[in-house]
């Protein structure tokens, strides 16, 4: 029992040493107060404070029972408003006080009351009931102290101090800001009014006019304080301004207890203040991760819609009907692999960086992994990017295969022109010599002439039956070659070929009618048939040689070239054999003439049996003579040509041996490196940059090859024997290498992101990777159950088959029954550190809300930043439950939606 009759005490109300057990009791917190001078405690000026201090602070609490107090050692003599003060502020019954008006009456009651302030863990020393009794001013207030003390300050703490140093240091951290402002005490710190004043503006700048506010103006700026806070925050006026500034040094007490008004006054502010700081963090990380998700989307969009935007230009192998525009169209495809492409391999590549990086972000903040619209997985962009390279494979082989048949095509149409004019040229006119009559008039030996120019023809007409195969030969393979202006060709071939028809059937109609009179006719010429038959097949020789040697070619490779130069040497051999056919027929001539000259015989006209002459033989012969050397420059020009191919694909092949080779050993490295990582994560992050830029730097090789693969493609220089790689093959290895790189680096980056959020030190980051790698036997980056297993248990944990289980299914949600280190530290430090949760927002909320179930739009604007109450009130359902008001939002739902979680 406390002990409240001890007599002849000396004047003290501080509580002595102890409390109630629960750590930081009043005790604890006043035990200073021992020391204070006892003298001190008798100023009237003090007690005067305290009087009207205690009297405002107990009417404060005594209002909300509908009475009050006069006169503080009079007023709770009966201990009856002493005993409904206690009930008011502690929120709890006491027993039911006695009614007499007898001294033992009111003895009982003060004691009922100082007992259940005892039973607050407050011992009290030298206060009973009968000096509050008998009106004891000083024990009086010296209890009222005690009460304030357990009931408005004891509960006071900031940074793990309490009562005093708490209320103090509250006061220090929010006048901080403000000039004149040094609080130190609870005393002197106050005299001018200044530190009243920043607590209200601090709080409610509104109130305040802060900077018209002066030093050596105390009095004005402590009863400006006073009348705001009785005013706007129902703080009632608890000193006079005067009294503070007429005294020396105020009362602590009534200081500490006019300044623990304003601190509950402003705690509520204090939570909802806490409360909106966790939910502006929470938006602000989700506002940040929406605002990636929608450059994420953007971004796949864009992409995406190029690729299907040229995966049909790709797909699109409908051949154009000339050179000039398949070769503009490989022009636009080189283009293409040159200067749109690398920059959406790029773009690609910064996609799966920054979907990598934003799920690193979301799982951080415990937030549900991002999905991406349908058809915007990354999955999705990959499929699509397989797809434009798969169109994109043989596209420019079929190019070049086709822009090689469109040239053999203009050569074989250009041959059919030049065989189909020859053709034509020796066909003019005779058919209207077939169908004459001379004949029917002829004289004998005309008639015999007659004969032997109808073989002679003959014979020229068999020899130009080849010429007519060749010709309709040439139009049978541009028809099977689809060439484009085929009708007019066919058409031409047609004319030709019915023309042949109808001069084999006017010759043989001619015969007949020649041979029928020939039993009439007596002498022919021989000497003239001779040189005729002769004659004629010579001519036709020397017309195929001239056509051989002005026919155009098409090669590609040197052998190809030496196999025509043979052919022409083989050609020039026969000239000598042939230079003496045409001295015999030429002889044969002159013999006709020497006869003829030495019988005196007169000759008509040219040899009737052939019109060609020795001077049209002269001529042919003197033109192939000509044509010869043009040959030879036209071959050897072509050997030249072909030569310098060859250096280029000897050219190409040497630096693409190198950078192949190349590219496949920094592939390797790489794989290496992300394995076998040393240092620290920044050190990693700077080793792989500076790889990065080793990397990036050697790209003039590939540009050099670039160039080396453009003059072989204008030189339509179709393959390369001296090696095995192809320009796509060292273009798609530069695009891996990149990508490669890139994804390491990022890697690394989300792992400083992971250790940076989740606290992990840079030895347990290494001690990750060291004892990762351990069991990564095969060096993949990666690993089975079985071995992610043995890495758990050698990390501590003791592991059964629902735990793992468990473990499992966080590292390896899709089940593929593979563990990246990425996964591992997420878990590590997933299952070592803490982060927000629904409950706590929800919980911020409620504070937001005065604890209701909802919140209106109204208070979140009042509580947040504009851009995140908006942001809430745009997204927040109208809440349902049963108490709901007009404007009601559902704050619930909406905080276990940011977590992903159903409503709770």
């Amino acid at each position: 029992m406390v002990d409240y009759h001890a007599a002849n005490q000396p004047y003290q109300y501080g509580p002595s040493s102890g409390g109630n057990g629960g750590g930081g009791g009043v005790g604890d917190y006043m035990a200073q107060e021992d020391d204070w001078d006892r003298d001190l405690l008798l100023d009237p000026a003090w007690e005067k404070q305290q009087r009207k201090t205690f009297t405002a602070w107990c009417n404060s609490h005594l209002r909300k029972a509908g009475t009050q107090i006069e006169n503080i050692d009079e007023d709770f003599r009966d201990g009856l408003k002493l005993m409904l003060l206690l009930e008011v502020i502690s929120g709890e019954r006491l027993p039911k006080p006695e009614r007499g008006k007898m001294r033992v009456h009111k003895i009982n009651n003060v004691n009922k009351a100082l007992d259940f302030i005892a039973s607050k863990g407050v011992k009290l020393v030298s206060i009973g009931a009968e000096e509050i009794v008998d009106g004891n001013a000083k024990m009086t207030l010296g209890m009222i102290w005690t009460i304030i003390l357990r009931f408005a300050i004891q509960d006071i703490s900031v940074e793990e101090t309490s009562a005093k140093e708490g209320l103090l240091l509250w006061c220090q951290r929010k006048t901080a800001p403000y000039k004149n402002v040094n609080v130190q005490n609870f005393h002197i710190s106050w005299k001018d009014g200044l530190a009243f004043n920043a607590l209200i503006h601090r709080h409610r700048p509104e109130l305040i006019e802060y900077d018209k506010l002066r030093k050596d103006d105390p009095v004005t700026n402590l009863n400006n304080a006073f009348e705001v806070a009785e005013k706007y925050l129902d703080i009632p006026k608890m000193l006079d301004a005067e009294d503070i500034v007429g005294t020396l040094r105020p009362d602590e007490k009534a200081i500490m207890t006019y300044v623990s008004c304003f601190y509950h006054a402003f705690s509520g502010a204090q939570k909802a203040e806490t409360a909106a700081n966790r939910i502006c963090k929470v938006l602000a990380v989700n506002q940040e991760n929406e605002h990636l998700m929608e450059d994420y989307e953007k971004l796949a969009s864009d992409l995406l819609v190029w690729i299907r935007r040229t995966i049909p230009w790709l797909e699109d192998r409908v051949p154009q009907k000339t050179i000039q525009e398949m070769q503009q169209k490989l022009e636009d495809f080189r283009d293409y692999r040159r200067v749109h492409k690398p920059p959406k391999v790029q773009e690609k590549c910064q996609l799966e960086i920054n979907f990598n990086t934003l799920q690193t972000k979301l799982r951080l903040s415990n937030r549900p992994a991002f999905m991406p619209s349908e058809g915007k997985m990354v999955s999705d962009i990959n499929n699509s990017w397989q797809h434009l390279e798969q169109a994109e494979k043989g596209f420019e082989e079929w190019l070049l295969n086709v822009i090689r048949r469109l040239e053999r095509l203009d050569h074989l149409a250009e041959k059919f022109g030049q065989k189909a004019s020859i053709h034509e040229a020796w066909t003019d006119g005779k058919e209207a010599m077939l169908k004459q009559k001379d004949y029917e008039t002829a004289t004998l030996s005309d008639i015999k002439a007659l004969i032997r120019k109808h073989e002679a023809f003959e014979s020229d007409l068999a020899a130009h039956q080849d010429r007519v195969e060749q010709i309709a030969a040439i139009a049978q393979e541009l028809n099977e070659l689809d060439y484009y202006d085929s009708p007019s060709v066919n058409t031409r071939c047609q004319k030709i070929c019915d023309q042949w028809d109808a001069l084999g059937s006017l010759t043989h109609s001619r015969r007949e009618a020649l041979e029928k009179t020939e039993k009439q006719l007596e002498t022919i010429d021989q000497l003239h048939l001779e040189y005729a038959k002769r004659a004629a097949p010579f001519n036709n020789w020397m017309e195929s040689a001239m056509e051989d040697l002005q026919d155009m070619f098409i090669v590609h490779t040197i052998e190809e070239i030496e196999g025509l130069i043979a052919a022409h040497d083989q050609f020039k051999s026969t000239l000598p054999d042939a230079d003496k056919e045409r001295e015999a027929i030429l002889a044969i001539h002159g013999e006709a003439q020497r006869i003829a000259e030495s019988n005196h015989i007169k000759l008509l006209g040219s040899n009737p049996y052939t019109t060609v002459t020795p001077q049209i033989i002269n001529s042919k012969w003197e033109k192939v003579q000509q044509l010869v050397p043009k040959r030879d420059d036209a071959l050897l020009e072509e050997q030249s040509k072909q030569q310098s191919n060859e250096r280029l694909r000897r050219q190409f092949a040497s630096q693409a041996n190198i950078v192949g080779p190349w590219i496949q050993t920094k592939m390797e490295e790489i794989g290496r490196i992300s394995i076998e990582m040393n240092g620290t994560l920044e050190d990693q992050l700077n080793h792989l940059k500076q790889y990065e830029q080793s990397i990036v730097d050697y790209k003039p090789n590939l540009d050099l090859l670039e160039q080396q693969h453009q003059l072989i493609q204008e030189a339509l220089i179709f393959d390369n024997k001296h090696t095995n790689y192809t320009m796509e093959h060292i273009r798609v290895g530069w695009e891996q290498l990149l990508t490669t790189i890139a994804r390491t680096i990022n890697e690394v980056e989300n792992q400083i992101l992971t250790r940076d959020a989740k606290g992990i030190s840079q030895e347990q980051m290494q001690e990750f990777r060291a004892s990762f790698n351990h069991f990564d036997k095969k060096q993949t980056g990666s690993m089975d159950a079985d071995d992610f297993r043995a890495l758990l248990i050698s990390t501590g944990y003791s592991l059964g088959d629902a735990e793992f289980n468990r473990i499992m299914s966080v590292v390896d949600p899709n089940n593929s029954g593979i563990v990246t280190f990425q996964a591992f530290i997420d878990f590590m430090s997933r299952e070592t550190t803490d982060t927000d949760t629904a409950d706590q927002v929800i919980a911020s909320f409620k504070v937001l809300a005065g604890d209701k179930n909802f919140i209106t739009a109204e208070e979140l604007r009042r509580e947040l930043p504009p851009d995140q109450a908006e942001y809430c009130i745009a997204r927040m359902a109208p809440y349902q439950g049963p108490d709901a008001a007009p404007g009601a939002l559902d704050y619930k739902s909406f905080s276990t939606a940011l977590y992903g979680e159903s409503d709770l």
